[in-house]
């Protein structure tokens, strides 16, 4: 059965990518250069995980949804291609760069630049995934709404 690594890595790598997002906001907004430096060197290090994490989410999703004309697939399978490039092509190398320079205490424009498009990569994964989950919990049909009166 594919949906339970599905479920499991997709919310991971949605965790992770929470988890890289605020940690970034919070340490830029109210702590030091050196707690700056140590979150971008401890997102590069969870690549390690988050990385095959996304992959098994991919490779699992793609698996399960094969030729599916259902919308819901086909919204997911739209969605993917977006959430992929703009991790491969902004968010990796967005976060590389990023821990080169803090870990070399140069914190100048080009720092803070790519910092905002990472953040802005960030958050449209975020959404992106979340659309993703939302249409996922909804083909399993396990969390439909209640019909009829008041929940009371």
């Amino acid at each position: 059965m594919k949906l339970k690594p599905h479920a499991i890595a997709g919310l991971a790598s949605f965790a992770f990518i929470f988890a890289f997002w605020t940690s970034t906001l919070v340490s830029e907004l109210f702590l030091s250069h050196d707690a700056v430096a140590s979150v971008k060197q401890a997102v590069v290090y969870a690549f390690a995980v988050f990385i095959p994490c996304m992959i098994v989410t991919g490779a699992t999703g793609f698996a399960m949804g094969g030729k599916s004309t259902h919308p819901h697939v086909v919204a997911k399978r739209r969605r993917m291609p977006f959430i992929a490039l703009n991790g491969i092509l902004v968010m990796v190398p967005a976060a590389l760069f990023l821990n080169a320079k803090a870990g070399a205490g140069e914190f100048d424009a080009w720092f803070y630049a790519v910092q905002a498009l990472e953040l802005v990569a960030g958050a449209v994964n975020l959404s992106l995934m979340g659309l993703n989950i939302r249409d996922g919990i909804q083909l399993t049909g396990r969390y439909a709404p209640r019909l009829g009166g008041s929940g009371a």
